[in-house]
C-alpha cells in the first residue's frame, strides 16, 4: 500500500474514534498521534495523515457544508459515520490538496469506502465526490 494510501486509511481511523467519541475539534490532532502509535505508523505515513486531519479540524464547517450541498434526497445526519468521514477526507483533498487530481482522490475514497464501509458505500461516496469535484471545476451537475 503506498504511503498516501496508509496515511488516508490512518485519516479515516482518527476520525471514525473522534466521531465515536463525540469530540471536539480541537481534540482530532491529539487523537490522531494515539491512534497512529497504538497501530505503529510510521513518521511518513503520519505526516500526509497530520495535513489532512489538521485541514479538517479547521475547515470542517466548510466541508460539511460542501458534502451537504451536494447530497440529494438525503440529510447529513443520516449518513453512517464511516461514509460521512470518508467524504470529509475526500472533499478535504478536492478543496484543499494541490498535488492530488481530484479523479485520484475519488478512486481512492472508493478504496476506503470498498475497505470501510457497507456494500453501498462505494457507489454513494462515488456520487457524492463526483458532484464536488464537478462543481469545484465548474462543470454542470445533473440533479437526481
Amino acid at each position: 500500500m503506498k504511503e498516501r494510501s496508509r496515511a488516508r486509511a490512518l485519516a479515516v481511523q482518527a476520525l471514525y474514534a473522534w466521531e465515536a467519541r463525540n469530540a471536539g475539534d480541537e481534540e482530532l490532532v491529539p487523537l490522531l498521534r494515539d491512534v497512529a502509535s497504538e497501530y505503529h505508523i510510521s513518521e511518513r505515513n503520519f505526516f500526509y495523515a497530520d495535513v489532512l486531519i489538521r485541514l479538517i479540524a479547521r475547515r470542517r464547517a466548510e466541508i460539511d457544508e460542501t458534502i451537504e450541498n451536494s447530497l440529494r434526497n438525503w440529510k447529513f445526519s443520516r449518513l453512517s459515520v464511516i461514509d460521512r468521514n470518508i467524504l470529509r477526507l475526500g472533499v478535504t483533498e478536492i478543496l484543499f490538496v494541490d498535488d492530488v487530481p481530484g479523479l485520484v482522490t475519488i478512486r481512492e475514497m472508493l478504496r476506503l469506502a470498498e475497505r470501510y464501509g457497507t456494500p453501498e458505500s462505494p457507489r454513494f461516496v462515488n456520487g457524492i465526490l463526483d458532484a464536488v469535484l464537478r462543481v469545484v471545476e465548474g462543470e454542470p451537475v445533473e440533479n437526481a
